[in-house]
């Protein structure tokens, strides 16, 4: 008996620390508004830029750095003047565990501050152009569900999904619409622009079709989030099925990688009602101009920061920028109190 419990003293005592309540710090510094990127191509500064570059730029050069328990390996958290940026990484993972490590540091104050995730994405026939910016309404898990081979299908369907309730707690969150209007009224009439070798890869993949030709916009929609990083119409007709099942308030718009998984951490620590997601489209959902996977995937090295990729022509730049343009509006209103 006395070494069950010699035993039992020296587990409770190393499992102590893990179980301990979180540390306190004195007046913990106040953020405003958290910026959330997924990647960036290369430094923060200074060479061609990615999802964060611009935004550090703007509000986050010459600020502090942070390392973070728990976030994404060696990348810091800038802070400066109640804005604070942290790069997640790709994927639902590691965008939900770095967005919760970062908001459960002490050291900062995030109990009244809006959280921005920005970056871009793959796009929907009809609805978008690449270089549009989005203001989504809702975001939804592509994931989560049942997804069916075409192959074993025994009835034909333009869809393989199929809807399952006990997900919905996480499959899918609309967010705060007060919010989502009153910064798409903020943005809405933004100028942003394409380019012509992007206008002319639009016009040759969808022959006559004046939507595939028009300025981007800024758009509102809805965001679905993978981690398979798929393309082609069965999967697009998915997930516009997925945005009616779940109700969405808006088209489906964009692909992505990590939305909802940053959604779903935010509604369980609270602060769901502060989120903000804006995207810009850099590639479109579908096959183009001849790609096809074993072409895209296996057959050639292709990177849609190239100004010659089969993907994305040459607008990722100018869609970073379009992207930019949008975002710092909303950052500014944020800061001087007007949202």
């Amino acid at each position: 008996m006395h070494r069950i419990i010699i035993a039992a003293l020296i587990i409770a005592s190393a499992l102590s620390p893990l179980m301990a309540e979180p540390a306190t710090v004195e007046n913990p510094e106040k953020i405003e508004v958290l910026i959330l990127p997924k990647f960036e191509n290369g430094e923060m500064t200074g060479d061609f830029p990615g999802e964060a570059q611009y935004y550090y730029d703007a509000y986050l050069a010459g600020g502090e750095e942070y390392d973070i328990v728990g976030g994404f390996p060696g990348h810091k958290l800038y802070v400066k003047d109640g804005v604070a940026l942290y790069v997640t990484g790709m994927g639902k993972v590691n965008a939900s565990m770095s967005t919760t490590a970062v908001l459960l540091d002490p050291r900062f104050d995030f109990s009244d501050a809006y959280i921005l995730s920005t970056g871009c994405g793959g796009t929907a026939t009809e609805y978008t152009v690449m270089g549009d910016v989005f203001v989504m309404s809702a975001s939804i898990d592509y994931d989560l569900g049942h997804h069916a081979d075409s192959r074993e299908m025994t009835a034909d369907s333009e869809t393989t999904w199929f809807h399952d309730a006990s997900y919905d707690d996480a499959s899918y969150k609309i967010l705060n619409q007060d919010l989502v209007s009153a910064v798409y009224d903020l943005v809405k009439d933004t100028e942003i622009v394409t380019t012509e070798k992007t206008r002319n890869f639009m016009a040759a993949a969808f022959p006559g079709e004046e939507w595939a030709v028009r300025d981007p916009q800024v758009l509102l929609g809805t965001t679905v989030t993978g981690d398979n990083y798929w393309k082609g119409i069965y999967d697009e007709a998915n997930a516009r099925l997925m945005t009616e099942t779940y109700g969405a308030p808006d088209p489906y718009a964009m692909s992505e990688m990590e939305d909802n998984a940053i959604a779903v951490a935010l509604d369980r620590l609270g602060m769901l009602d502060r989120y903000i997601i804006i995207r810009d489209s850099v590639n479109m959902d579908v096959f183009m101009n001849g790609a096809n996977p074993e072409y895209l995937w296996a057959g050639v090295e292709d990177s849609l920061a190239s100004e010659d990729s089969v993907e994305a022509a040459d607008i990722f730049a100018t869609a970073m920028e379009n992207n930019f343009k949008v975002g710092s509006i909303v950052v500014d209103a944020i800061l001087d109190g007007t949202l």
